[in-house]
């Protein structure tokens, strides 16, 4: 048997080597979509990367570190993050330049397909899962276009949150943007940690306010400010580094 100090997580190889993030790595494991040694893998399994031989979707998944790629992009609306659905066409990885095309990335917490703005895809399983784990707190923040103005008297309540399908909705903060009319505004500024799916949208629709857009124009200090819906941008060490920092004005 290897040396304790040689094993590794099973889900934790796997967002080393770029499959997926840790939490879906659990997910693929649960499901019986990973072997290890010809056997079904197990939640908690630990491998030696080295000498163990792990397979997912018929592949095998070599012990080779692959250089990190992140890379930005301005999601237009109708776009799904998916590597593949039966049922959409379009997905933001039609978008990403031929380059990288045959690289095995994902995404780093979604937007669904409404929705448009910045998505981050990378081969980083472990930074996939800093970005999108709610005990770091990294800022996503969006431009919430409602259909009927938004007094600011009530932003308790979407700070407050609700609960909806037994969940609860809520934001971290809030402010008016655009025109506004005694302290209210269509326009509002979000700032959320975490992400359920439709959160914002469901959130507001149970407070009575119809969500006619949504963008999310930035993480941490990294906003899409020039970059055209559609284009994105392979990010550097420094722009990643802004996706963990906060920005403190609102």
């Amino acid at each position: 048997m290897a040396p304790s100090d040689n094993l590794l997580r099973l889900q934790k190889f796997l967002a080393d080597m770029g499959v997926c993030s840790r939490r879906t790595a659990e997910t693929f494991i649960r499901n019986g979509e990973v072997s290890v040694n010809g056997k079904i893998a197990q939640i908690g399994d630990k491998i030696n990367p080295k000498a163990d031989e792990v397979v997912y979707e018929g592949q095998r998944i070599r012990n080779r570190k692959k250089g990190q790629i992140v890379f930005a992009l301005n999601k237009p609306k109708g776009y799904i993050c998916s590597n593949d659905d039966p049922h959409n066409d379009r997905t933001v990885f039609d978008l990403i330049p031929k380059d990288y095309a045959s690289l095995r990335l994902f995404c780093a917490g979604r937007l669904d397909k409404d929705s448009e703005g910045l998505v981050i895809l990378t081969n980083d399983g472990e930074l996939a899962n800093q970005l999108m784990h709610p005990s770091n707190l990294v800022v996503k923040r969006y431009q919430v276009s409602l259909k009927q103005p938004y007094p600011k008297n009530k932003f308790s309540k979407l700070i407050k949150g609700v609960v909806y399908e037994g969940e609860r909705m809520k934001i971290e903060k809030a402010a008016l943007l655009g025109n506004q009319t005694h302290d209210a505004s269509k326009e509002i500024d979000v700032w959320m940690h975490h992400g359920k799916k439709r959160e914002i949208r469901n959130l507001f629709m149970v407070l009575g306010y119809d969500v006619q857009r949504l963008k999310r124009y930035q993480i941490g200090k990294f906003s899409i400010k020039g970059m055209p819906k559609g284009a994105g941008t392979i990010l550097q060490k420094p722009d990643i580094q802004k996706l963990f920092k906060t920005d403190e004005t609102l």
